[in-house]
Formats: C-alpha cells, structure tokens, sequence
C-alpha cells in the first residue's frame, strides 16, 4: 500500500467510525429529553427508567464519539499539512465554534448525569436539552466544514495564494445548507430506527414490555418522522449537486454521455472499460427533472468533463443506489408504520412490523456510510474542490500505511469495547427496571 492511499484509507476508516459514534451522540439526547418531559408531566416512573437508560447511552458514545473526533483532528495535520496550511486560516471559524459547542455538551452532560435529586427538577430536564441542543450544533458545524471543501467560499484564489479571506463567508458556503439538513435528518433517522429496532427485538422476547413498548414508541416517532422527510432534503441536495459539482452527479448516475431529457438509473453494473451501465433500470427523464426540475432539461455527462476530474466512477454509483434504495425501504416501513397507527390496533398484535423496525436496525448507518462515500468519493480528485487537488495535499512523510495500520487496530478495538458496553447496558435494563418498581411498590 503506498503513502497516499494509506492516507486516503486512514482517513475513510476514521471518518467512518467517528459518523456513527456522533450521529448517536447527538440524536440520542433529543430522544432522552422526550422521555424525561413525560416523566415529569405523568410522573410515570417508566419513563424515568427510560431516561436513565438511555442516559447511559449517551455517556458511552460522547466519551467514544470525543475519543475519535480528537483523533480525526490530529490526522487532519498529520496526514493533509498541507491542506491544513491553506485551508486552516479559511475554515478554521467552524471547527472552532464546534470546540466551544463540545465543551458545553461535557459541561450539561456533567449536570444531567449527576443532576438526579439535586437540580431542580424542571433545571435538570434543561440541561439534557442543551446536551442534544450543543451536540447537534457540533455536527452542523462540522458538516460546514465539510461543505466548504465541496463549496470553497469566503477567499480568493491568485496565482497559488489564498487571499481576502472571509471566514463567515467559508463558514455559510452554498453547500452547508443542503448537507447539514441531509446529514441531520440521517442521522435522526438511522439512530431511530436503530434504537426502535433494539426495543421492537426485546418487546418480541417478552421482556419488560411497558418498558420497551414505550421506549420503542419515542424512538419510531423519531425515525419514522424524519425518514418520510429525508426525501425532500435528498432533492434539494441533488440539485444543489447538479450546479455546483456536475462531475459527482454524473458519477453518481454513471452518465457517462451528455443527455437531454437524462434518464434515472436503478441498480446496474457500471462498466467503466465501455463507459456504459448493464442491467439497470432506467426512468426516461427523470434525472433532468431531479438535477433541474425539468423533465426535458440537459444533464452533463462524464463526457464534457476531462478525464483527469472523473471521480472513481463505479464506487460513487453503488454507494449512491446503497443510499437511496435504503432511504426508500426506511420510507416504506416509516408509511407502513403510520398506516398501522391509524388503524389503533396494538403493536403487539402486529408482531412484523415489530420484526421490519428488527431488520431495520443497521440500514440506516449502512445509508449514512454510503451517503458520506458519495459526498467524498464524488469529490475526488479534489480536496478542496476546483482548488487543490488530494494528492497534493497529502504529506511527504514516508510510513503511513503503519499508521493506518495501528489506527485501524485502535478503532475496532473502541468498537469491541462499545458493542460490549452497550450489550451489558441492555442485560441490565431488566435488573433496574424491576428493582425500581420493587423500590417504588416498597
């Protein structure tokens, strides 16, 4: 493995855990709150319980999601020094708005998990708003960044120099809207489905069913919710997409050729030899309609771009279908859901659609993950896209594939460390469940 892809690997692995770890450190408080509200308001000891243990949860992946998300800021310096040396000066207002934003999600988190008893009551609930409140700004601030490498903004670019910079200008690039809406309702979406899923499986094992019932019932809401809105953040970005980074559009649907209307793909093996799809289906018009809401509208293809700006052609067009025909299944149980509502039968004599939120647990990350390899992949050959080539940024330093390596070990062993501890939190939600309705009964 040579330097730059080990590099280019590093940073895919590390971005990849860390997505996961964060996403479920900023939707989960939002979720916890709901619960906690409902305590407080009915005085239900259950959702108390609920609280708690999710609380739990919480705790575990802000320590894992702080873990990784330090270690994605070294890397950004050890591995692109100079990306960082340009881009830091540009960019560097959100990243350090995420700072301040992480250290007031540890300060709240401090007051709610130790708040029990003390706070005042209504003061206590606060502080889990402002956790999920500080997190999810986090991640928007992030994504910002992020956008900004596919939207440069806020600068101007004069024979290799970067000058008038304007942070604020980086920071609300043309692209941060669209991808911090994208990733948001994603990751509501994937954490809901996920967490619904885990309760939907222990309501089928019969255990603590009020518990579990009512946990599933927050969460679903959640998921469900966001899944059914997902679509509509989906077009705004595909089209944001088509006037910004025509070559990522063209990726994403293999358009090798330059059509009016352009058809949309479904499925397909990309041949990339002969510049062409096998086995797909195609939708006659309906890439033009959803580039530039226009049926009969042009849709530039690879073939107007030069060879040298083609992102990886094959990887960007599955990931992007991985995405999408999951986000359309997670639609589907989402307005399966609803139905079955409407009709007020209980859920517990609707055992599959308990058993579709089951099989629905790891979709919405598989659609998260593929969602980032189309948002990053599709950017290539670029870092800073139109501006500074990956290669050119990567450091000269020889060995990183050692690093790539040890970092690898590192991650899967903070995900063994995390299944385990997330698994002895659910063995031991029936112990306190009980032993907190047997204190209350006392």
């Amino acid at each position: 493995m040579d330097d730059f892809l080990a590099a280019r690997s590093q940073m895919a692995l590390s971005l990849g855990f860390h997505i996961i770890y964060a996403c479920i450190g900023m939707v989960m408080p939002f979720f916890m709150a709901v619960s906690h509200y409902k305590w407080l308001r009915t005085n239900n000891q259950v959702y108390q319980d609920i609280t708690k243990a999710w609380s739990k949860g919480v705790a575990i992946f802000f320590a894992t999601g702080a873990v990784s998300g330090t270690m994605l800021s070294f890397e950004l310096g050890l591995l692109w020094p100079k990306f960082m040396e340009h881009a830091g000066p540009i960019f560097g207002m959100p990243f350090s708005l995420e700072g301040t934003a992480f250290f007031i999600e540890a300060i709240a988190l401090g007051f709610f998990l130790y708040g029990w008893n003390k706070l005042n009551k209504w003061f206590h609930w606060f502080t889990g708003i402002v956790v999920g409140v500080s997190g999810l700004a986090s991640g928007i601030l992030v994504v910002a960044a992020n956008a900004w490498m596919n939207s440069p903004a806020g600068f101007d670019y004069v024979n290799g120099q970067y000058l008038n910079i304007d942070p604020i200008a980086a920071m609300f690039n043309k692209a941060w809207f669209s991808q911090a809406l994208h990733m948001c309702l994603a990751a509501f979406t994937a954490t809901g489905f996920a967490v619904a899923g885990v309760h939907a499986l222990m309501i089928l094992k019969k255990q603590n069913k009020d518990f579990h019932f009512k946990a599933f019932k927050i969460a679903a809401a959640f998921a469900t919710i966001c899944a059914v809105l997902q679509p509509i953040s989906g077009d705004i970005s595909a089209k944001d997409v088509a006037k910004r980074q025509p070559a990522k559009l063209a990726a994403m649907e293999a358009l090798y050729q330059t059509q009016k209307p352009a058809p949309l793909l479904i499925g397909g093996i990309v041949d990339e030899k002969n510049k062409k799809v096998n086995y797909a289906i195609e939708i006659p018009g309906a890439l033009s309609f959803l580039a530039h809401g226009d049926f009969h509208t042009e849709v530039k293809g690879l073939d107007k771009i030069p060879e040298s700006e083609h992102p990886p052609i094959a990887i960007t067009h599955y990931a992007f279908q991985v995405m999408v025909g999951i986000g359309s299944l997670l639609v589907l149980i989402s307005l399966t859901y609803f139905v079955a509502l409407l009709r007020k039968k209980p859920l517990a004599e609707l055992k599959w659609i308990l058993w579709l939120f089951v099989c629905a647990i790891p979709l919405g990350y598989i659609a998260l993950e593929a969602g980032w390899v189309v948002t990053e992949v599709g950017r290539q050959p670029w870092i800073i896209y139109g501006v500074m080539r990956t290669k050119d940024a990567v450091t000269p330093m020889p060995g990183i594939a050692w690093s790539f390596y040890l970092f690898s070990a590192i991650y899967a062993s903070l995900s063994v460390i995390v299944i385990f501890l997330l698994y002895r939190q659910i063995k031991m939600v029936p112990v306190l469940y009980s032993s907190s309705h047997q204190s209350n009964i006392k």
